[in-house]
C-alpha cells in the first residue's frame, strides 16, 4: 500500500501540471483536439462523406458537418452493432454504452472506442482521485475499498463481437488491474442484472469491508445504504465504515439528496465530489471544495461546442466555442469525440459559472422543461426553488416530479408537482408558498404568468406514498445503473403514470 501510494502521488504531481496547463491554454487545447480528431477519422467513411482530408479550420467543419442526433446517427450505430469497423471511428469498436436518461422505451448504444475509454472515460475517474488527494493531502482511501454500485452488461445478439450494457458495467469490464483490486463487491455481484437482487447481494458482501470511499448515483446509493443499516442495525454508515471519508457521485443534482447523506453519514469531514461523466464522454470534474461547479476537463479527446438554448431548434443553429461563451447563459452541450460522435447533441444544458477557468455547471436536459405557457421552467430553477422550500420548512425530497396542468373552461394552468419526501415539511402550505415565491424571482416569465393568476395559478403539490417512485421505475424496468427519474416534463406521459402508482401504492 505504501508503494503505491508513493507512485500514486508521483502520478498525481504530474497530471496535476497537466490540468493547469489546459486551464491557462484552454483555447490551444482544444484546437489541438480538434485537429487530431479530424486527422484520425479522415480516412473512415464519415470522414470521407464529410471530406475531412480537405478540412484546414473549424468554420469548413461546421458548415460541412450538420449538427446530429441519435436518430441520425443510429443508422451507421446500428452497422457498428453488427461489426461493422472504420465507419465513424478508425479504432475497432467492440463496446457500447447503453443509455437512457429517462424512461423512455427507447435505449441508445453509444460507441466506446479503445481511445474513449483510456483517454477520457478512465483518465477522468484518475483525474477525480487525482484532484482528491491534491486537495485532501491526508487522504488514506487507498487503506480501504471503493464501493461501486453499477449496472449490468449483456453480450449484444446482433453481434458476438459487440456488448453492450450500462456505461458503468461497461467501465468494470475493462479496469486496469490496480483499479479492480481496490473496488468492491466482486465482479459476479456487481454486475448482476437483477437490481434488488444485486442492492441485497451488495449489502451482505461489504458490511464487514474496510470501505472508505463510495461511488454511484445518489438515487441507487440511498437505497443501498438504507437497506446495510437494516441488516447491521446500525444508526449510520459510519458505524458501519468508521473510515469512510469520500463519496464520488454524479448524474444527478446532488442538492436534493445533501441531506439524506448528512443523516446517514454524519461527518463534516466527508469529502463530495461531483463529476460529469455521461455514456458519451467525460466532461467535468468538482476541482475545489465547494460544490456546484465543475471544472470542464479539456484533454479527454473532446472538442466541444456550445448552442445558445434559444437557437436550439433555428434551421440554421450557429454554435459558439470555448473563447465565445459567456457567463450564466444557458448552452446546449454539443461535442465531438474519439469514439465517433460528430457534432452530437447530447441533450444536456450547461452554463458557465467562471471563464478562467472554465468551470460549468449542469442545468437541466434540451428536453426537459416545462414551457406550457412561456413560462420556460427548467431544471435549475425547480433545483433552486426546492431547496429553498425545504431549508425553511426543515423537509428533506426523495424525489420528484413536475408537469403542466393544461387550461380547463375558466379556470387556468397551472403546475402539478409529485414529491415524496424523506421528511415532510413542518407546514406543508408554507413549502408550496415558498417553491412558488422562489420560482418568481428566479424566472420571470414564470413570475409574468403568474401575475394575477392570469396564465399560471399556484403549483399543486401531490405528497407522494413512500416506494411511489421506487415501484413506478421498477414497473419500466428502470431500476439502478444511469437511470434517473424525469424531474420536468412539457407534457403530462410520466406524471400520469405515476400517479396511477400512487393510487396502489397508497
Amino acid at each position: 500500500m505504501t508503494i503505491f501510494n508513493s507512485v500514486f502521488t508521483w502520478f498525481m504531481k504530474k497530471r496535476i501540471h497537466q490540468i493547469e496547463l489546459f486551464m491557462k491554454y484552454p483555447n490551444e487545447v482544444q484546437e489541438e483536439w480538434f485537429e487530431q480528431l479530424i486527422n484520425a477519422a479522415e480516412n473512415t467513411e464519415w470522414g470521407r462523406k464529410y471530406g475531412y482530408k480537405s478540412i484546414t479550420h473549424l468554420e469548413q467543419f461546421k458548415e460541412r458537418v450538420p449538427i446530429q442526433t441519435y436518430d441520425t446517427l443510429k443508422p451507421y450505430i446500428e452497422r457498428m452493432l453488427r461489426g461493422e469497423q472504420n465507419v465513424l471511428w478508425p479504432s475497432e469498436i467492440r463496446w457500447f454504452a447503453k443509455s437512457s436518461g429517462t424512461t423512455s422505451d427507447r435505449s441508445k448504444f453509444i460507441p466506446v472506442s479503445e481511445e474513449a475509454l483510456e483517454e477520457c472515460h478512465f483518465k477522468g475517474g484518475k483525474d477525480l482521485l487525482t484532484i482528491y488527494f491534491n486537495n485532501t493531502p491526508n487522504a488514506r482511501m487507498f487503506t480501504g475499498k471503493i464501493l461501486t454500485l453499477g449496472g449490468s452488461y449483456q453480450v449484444s445478439q446482433l453481434s458476438a463481437d459487440t456488448s453492450f450494457g450500462d456505461l458503468s458495467a461497461v467501465l468494470m469490464k475493462n479496469l486496469p488491474l490496480w483499479a479492480e483490486l481496490h473496488r468492491t463487491p466482486h465482479m459476479d455481484i456487481a454486475l448482476l442484472e437483477d437490481f434488488e437482487e444485486k442492492i441485497e447481494k451488495i449489502a451482505h458482501a461489504t458490511i464487514d469491508v474496510n470501505v472508505t470511499s463510495l461511488s454511484g448515483v445518489p438515487t441507487w446509493n440511498i437505497l443501498l445504504f438504507k437497506r446495510i443499516l437494516e441488516i447491521t442495525g446500525k444508526k449510520n454508515l459510519l458505524e458501519v465504515w468508521p473510515n469512510l471519508e469520500m463519496y464520488f457521485h454524479g448524474a444527478v443534482n446532488f442538492t436534493p439528496y445533501r441531506e439524506q447523506f448528512k443523516n446517514l453519514i454524519p461527518n463534516d469531514d466527508m469529502y463530495y465530489l461531483e463529476n460529469y461523466n455521461a455514456s458519451e464522454g467525460f466532461f467535468g470534474i468538482q476541482d475545489t471544495r465547494e460544490p456546484g461547479e465543475m471544472l470542464l476537463m479539456l484533454d479527454y479527446g473532446i472538442f466541444y461546442e456550445f448552442l445558445p438554448l434559444e437557437q436550439l431548434h433555428d434551421e440554421n443553429p450557429q454554435t459558439l466555442t470555448l473563447d465565445e461563451v459567456v457567463l450564466d447563459k444557458n448552452y446546449a452541450l454539443i461535442i465531438s469525440t474519439n469514439a465517433g460522435l460528430w457534432r452530437y447533441l447530447i441533450g444536456d444544458t450547461v452554463k458557465f459559472t467562471s471563464l478562467s477557468p472554465f468551470r460549468i455547471q449542469v442545468t437541466g436536459r434540451t428536453k426537459h422543461f416545462i414551457n406550457a405557457f412561456g413560462e420556460e421552467l427548467i431544471i435549475d430553477n425547480a433545483e433552486r426553488a426546492l431547496e429553498e422550500a425545504c431549508q425553511q420548512t426543515g423537509a428533506i425530497i426523495r424525489d420528484y416530479t413536475a408537469a403542466p396542468v393544461y387550461f380547463n373552461g375558466d379556470e387556468c394552468g397551472a403546475h402539478e408537482w409529485v414529491i415524496e419526501f424523506e421528511k415532510k415539511p413542518a407546514e406543508f402550505e408554507r413549502f408550496v408558498d415558498i417553491l412558488d415565491e422562489t420560482l418568481r424571482r428566479i424566472n420571470s416569465d414564470y413570475d409574468a404568468k403568474r401575475f394575477k393568476d392570469m396564465a399560471l395559478r399556484r403549483p399543486i403539490v401531490r405528497k407522494a406514498p413512500e416506494g411511489t417512485f421506487f415501484n413506478w421505475m421498477k414497473e419500466k424496468g428502470k431500476l439502478g445503473g444511469q437511470h434517473k427519474v424525469p424531474r420536468l416534463a412539457n407534457n403530462r406521459e410520466y406524471i400520469d403514470e405515476i400517479l396511477k402508482v400512487m393510487e396502489l401504492v397508497g
